[in-house]
């Protein structure tokens, strides 16, 4: 019996141990398995060396401004019945009444529904020549439009046009009109384009995905610019056009310019002479862009311009300020990354004033005083042009 009750102990503590060795080596694979969670692979790698653009095939095609049938007459018994359309050039923009003239007779009456300008003058008035063929009587009128700086800028988005108007009477027959027949010379001229070591600046197609093959722009139409900056290795950079001058020339400094970005980010040509210019929405920090209506200088024969632009990028980090900023007027001041509050300042005294150069910086580095908060800033400036900017045609 004694031996009975010793073999069951036995067992019994046989059996313990064997548990208590289970439960020990449980615990430490459990052990090992937690500290294998907080171990990471390492990811990182070696930065590839920045590659070269491939120049793509680009599907652009050229488009043509579509004459526009803007002038009619009526050649009546005795007075000349003429009407003008506003949108004068097709474009959808309207033209100032008071730039248009029958010889030197202003319109006589407008038409708001159909936005029409009505001139009404006797054979004999408004400067008209008269001239005789062996059948005919010719009463010939010029139709002048002469357009003036808009908002007291030195610009003008359409250029001067002379159209004859013409009444044809029968010398021994009953009195009828016939069509108009005016008179246009467009003008045209070839490309360059320029980059700036981490900047470039580039006149892109209507859907924002190429490059524009070709510099040519008719008035009124809308010149669509893209800023970037090239990161290569740098920490994130935001891109912003500081200010930009139109000029006749390659130099900045020259005369007559047109500063239409200005006051560190404010596009104002939309609040001089109230056309659609403005900042797109940003599609990335290190890309920026805008639209310009297309113009030319009041006065100038040449139809070149030249866009400076003075670029600058910081850190995607630091915040969107009211010195690093990108804001368009449209019925009141937005700004391209939604943060509006920064363009109060955008309206200053003066708006439309010739520009007053500041000094050409180089492309280099900048940082500002450490008592205010650290920021560092890269800058350059860059030319784009020449660009042709033609006349459109009536008939």
């Amino acid at each position: 019996m004694v031996m009975k009750c010793t073999a069951v102990c036995l067992m019994a503590l046989t059996l313990l141990g064997r548990f208590c060795d289970a439960q020990l080596k449980t615990g430490k694979l459990d052990l090992q398995q937690t500290r294998q969670t907080f171990e990471k692979p390492l990811t990182w790698k070696y930065p590839t060396d920045p590659k070269p653009e491939i120049p793509v095939d680009v599907p652009f095609e050229m488009r043509h401004p579509v004459p526009t049938a803007t002038v009619a007459v009526d050649c009546r018994e005795k007075i000349a019945h003429v009407e003008v359309k506003k949108d004068l050039f097709g474009t959808s923009q309207y033209i100032n009444p008071a730039d248009l003239t029958l010889g030197n007779c202003g319109a006589v009456a407008e038409d708001i529904t159909a936005q029409v300008l009505i001139f009404e003058t006797e054979l004999q008035d408004c400067l008209s020549a008269l001239a005789m063929t062996e059948d005919s009587l010719i009463y010939t009128f010029m139709l002048n439009y002469v357009p003036r700086p808009l908002g007291g800028s030195l610009v003008v988005r359409t250029s001067q046009a002379a159209v004859i108007v013409e009444c044809h009477y029968p010398r021994r027959h009953n009195v009828s009109s016939l069509a108009l027949d005016p008179q246009w010379i467009p003008f045209s001229a070839v490309k360059v384009a320029e980059e700036f070591l981490y900047f470039t600046l580039k006149l892109m197609t209507d859907n924002w995905q190429y490059e524009r093959p070709s510099y040519q722009y008719f008035l009124g139409e809308v010149i669509n610019i893209q800023a970037v900056v090239k990161q290569y290795f740098h920490v994130p950079l935001r891109v912003y056009v500081d200010s930009c001058v139109a000029t006749l020339s390659p130099d900045m400094t020259s005369s007559p310019r047109y500063a239409f970005i200005d006051h560190y980010g404010c596009l104002l040509d939309g609040r001089i002479t109230g056309s659609d210019s403005k900042f797109m929405s940003r599609s990335a920090d290190n890309t920026l862009q805008f639209q310009l209506e297309a113009f030319k200088f009041q006065g100038s024969d040449s139809g070149m311009l030249y866009i400076t632009c003075h670029l600058k990028a910081t850190c995607a980090t630091h915040p969107i300020d009211d010195s690093h900023r990108a804001c368009s007027w449209n019925n009141g001041w937005s700004e391209a990354g939604g943060i509006n509050g920064v363009c109060g300042s955008c309206e200053v005294p003066g708006l439309g004033l010739p520009h007053t150069p500041t000094k050409v910086q180089n492309l280099g580095r900048k940082v500002r005083d450490v008592s205010e908060s650290e920021v560092v800033e890269w800058e350059g400036d860059v030319t784009l042009g020449p660009i042709p900017i033609s006349e459109r045609v009536m008939v």
